[in-house]
């Protein structure tokens, strides 16, 4: 069972509010990208990293700020219980998601928005591996926790299952107060169409998370900008008024010397702004592979909307 949504609020200005009023919001970049190169090792908790690296990701947060970010992510995407086992930090969940939270608002202030970020528990519906209420029931738990650290956004961000990310939402709506987006991650197969890995088109996503209770929706990941235009328009097809948010990888992922890189540029990233702004995106950031100087290229092209 959830718990009773926190009655205080850090934030005055809901975003819903300002999209209403046809402003273009810039959210932020890569997290993960930025704590490897601050020496996070393949294998470590990122979401530890909040208690034991808290000045790397306040200095992280207020780059993307300086870069014109309207939305500050948390360092919280396998913060839930059931994700946090596997590094024996299960019992440590409510502690963690609420420091990654603080940390991003002491950085905000009451200036900008804070996105609690919520990602898969790598665990299966279908399968059995898990049952709805253990999942339900860890989502609320990490989504209050998100709420109660300073975030008035939650995220339910790079999913590809239904099931799972419908328990995500509606325990986002049922334990905060909090706006919650969802994302989902597609790729475009052989005709040109878009899916998840687990089968789920853009227009099932929509109409599936609006009756979950999702506020905002969108893609994030597995794709370069350039192809996120083809997911908006899919989403337009069935739904021309619910926000949509883009958060592009710097291009497809390329394993070259041992290490994942992303060759597109903060330019390039850029160029393509305005054409998805165009296609309906009302919300846009960056995924994996993406920098501040990417975020700061973003802002440039949208002070000259």
């Amino acid at each position: 069972m959830c718990l009773a949504p926190c009655a205080v609020r850090h934030f005055d200005m809901n975003i819903l509010d300002e999209l209403k009023q046809g402003k273009i919001i810039l959210s932020d970049g890569a997290l993960g990208t930025l704590l490897q190169a601050r020496g996070m090792e393949p294998g470590e908790c990122p979401e530890l990293w909040s208690i034991t690296h808290r000045k790397d990701l306040t200095e992280i947060a207020e780059e993307y700020l300086n870069a014109g970010s309207e939305i500050i992510t948390t360092n919280s995407f396998g913060g839930s219980r059931i994700k946090l086992m596997q590094y024996g930090l299960g019992d440590r969940a409510i502690e963690l998601n609420q420091v990654a939270a603080s940390i991003c608002r002491d950085v905000a202030g009451n200036l900008k928005h804070v996105a609690g970020s919520v990602g898969p528990t790598g665990k299966m519906l279908m399968m059995g591996d898990i049952s709805e209420a253990e999942l339900f029931d860890s989502f609320c738990e990490q989504a209050g926790a998100l709420e109660k650290g300073g975030a008035d956004i939650i995220i339910v961000e790079t999913m590809s299952a239904l099931d799972e990310a419908i328990l995500a939402v509606k325990a986002a709506r049922e334990s905060t107060r909090c706006t919650v987006i969802v994302t989902m991650t597609f790729s475009k197969d052989m005709k040109g169409e878009y899916f998840t890995m687990m089968g789920v088109s853009p227009a099932e996503m929509v109409i599936s998370m609006k009756e979950a209770g999702a506020h905002i929706v969108g893609s994030n990941c597995g794709n370069g900008i350039e192809d996120m235009t083809g997911i908006v328009k899919a989403i337009r097809v069935v739904d021309n008024k619910i926000p949509v948010i883009i958060q592009a990888n710097a291009g497809t992922p390329q394993y070259i010397d041992g290490k994942t890189v992303f060759r597109e540029s903060p330019g390039l990233m850029a160029s393509f702004v305005p054409e998805l702004i165009k296609a309906g995106t009302n919300i846009i950031g960056g995924c994996c592979g993406t920098t501040p100087e990417h975020i700061r290229e973003m802002a440039k092209v949208l002070e000259r909307e």
